[in-house]
């Protein structure tokens, strides 16, 4: 080394430095983790927003986001890219990882590009389920985890909540749409002003949607009534609302003369063991008063209404004796950026608990709430109520702790 070299630093440790993974705790493999674009053109959401992205890259995991997945919640490639994620320019490259994460159930398409043994985490979507879908998943030994049944540690359902307060804090807004002269509704503002009776909202239904909807109703000086055959339920809304309301069971008789004079008519009833309810016949319907409006949140269950029909968001309503029905599936759509950052609050925590428990496998059979939300594993159906809807065996879950020792 010459004079002039003595005490300058190489050039190696100046300008090039030297790159290295985040070391991941001991015992906890780092994951691949694969974000696709959502194929639906009525799916605006995505399953992880940049922030969350960039916390799983920091805890040393790999994530792959496929181009413009986030384009229709308003997040870019790049914001993906300068969180640490990989930009995959080719759609199977992330449905190659340990773990493949999104909103709607996959194509069966996207299940051949799945590799065998690896997790699969997105909605079951179960009244649109076919058992061609389930034989995919079996016969590739695919992890099957509906994000609608995974429960949190207190039995909760945290997507479902999640999702169900975007729905009934945006249904008040889709309501006053359309009453609106602007959209040939019945020019009728949603709520009550001075001299001017207030508009009458009829809300089936007494979960968190019929909550956070009536919180809306309430808020603008609306009439409300809610109808459910739970009576806890009745009693809980009230204590949430913190109003003593006008709550009913599903009595017919009662519920065809409130139809009768109700502005907006609100179908909030979940399924219960995979089924859903029609609640309100067709002659029901034909009750109503012209330029009423119907929203049924429960249509991705089938609905509760015996006139409804799925619709998009390019084409939310349509008119059935002379009653205006607004029968989007998924509601929470609209507002993508507000449902994304929920997903990715709900999610983050699990992928990071995933890796602390060592695998996918010991984190379902370490934790009873994730192990919930599981219905095929190791080329099986696991979840009862698929197995009765297709006739098909089922297995408990608790029958394979044994095989792994």
């Amino acid at each position: 080394m010459t004079k002039s070299e003595k005490g300058k630093p190489s050039q190696q440790e100046s300008i090039y430095p030297q790159e290295s993974l985040m070391k991941v705790p001991n015992g906890s493999p780092a994951l691949s983790i694969g974000i696709p674009k959502e194929l639906s053109e009525q799916e605006n959401r995505v399953s992880l927003n940049p922030e969350a992205v960039g916390l799983l890259v920091a805890n040393g995991h790999q994530v792959s986001v496929e181009s413009n997945a986030g384009v229709k919640a308003k997040f870019s490639d790049r914001e993906y890219s300068e969180a640490g994620a990989t930009i995959s320019y080719d759609r199977g490259e992330v449905f190659t990882c340990d773990i493949v994460l999104k909103i709607e159930s996959p194509t069966l398409e996207e299940i051949g590009s799945l590799v065998p043994g690896k997790t699969l985490i997105s909605a079951l979507q179960m009244g649109n389920q076919t058992i061609d879908y389930l034989q995919a998943l079996n016969e590739k030994r695919i992890t099957g985890i509906a994000i609608e049944h995974i429960e949190d540690k207190v039995g909760g359902l945290p997507v479902v909540r999640a999702m169900s307060e975007v729905a009934g804090s945006t249904v008040m807004p889709i309501a006053t749409e359309y009453l609106s002269s602007v959209n040939n509704g019945k020019g009728i503002l949603l709520g009550g002003i001075t001299g001017v009776p207030p508009t009458k909202v009829l809300i089936l239904g007494a979960g968190t949607v019929a909550e956070y909807a009536a919180r809306a109703a309430l808020g603008l000086g609306a009439q409300i009534q809610v109808f459910d055959n739970h009576v806890y339920k009745l009693r809980r809304i009230k204590h949430a609302l913190g109003h003593q309301i006008y709550t009913s069971t599903i009595d017919t008789a009662t519920l065809i003369e409130s139809l009768k004079s109700a502005d907006v008519v609100i179908g909030a009833v979940r399924a219960e063991k995979g089924r859903n309810l029609c609640i309100v016949t067709e002659e029901m319907v034909a009750s109503m008063k012209p330029g009423s409006i119907i929203i049924d949140v429960s249509i991705d269950q089938g609905g509760c209404f015996e006139t409804s029909e799925v619709t998009t968001h390019s084409n939310p309503v349509f008119k059935k004796f002379e009653v205006i029905h607004y029968c989007v599936p998924n509601i929470a759509s609209r507002v993508a950026r507000t449902a994304t950052n929920a997903f990715s609050h709900i999610f983050t925590p699990v992928l990071l608990q995933i890796t602390e428990a060592g695998s996918v496998e010991d984190m379902i059979f370490a934790n009873r709430w994730f192990m919930k939300g599981v219905y095929t594993f190791k080329g099986n159906i696991t979840n009862a109520d698929l197995g009765r809807k297709f006739k098909l065996k089922c297995k408990d879950l608790s029958l394979f702790i044994g095989t792994r020792f």
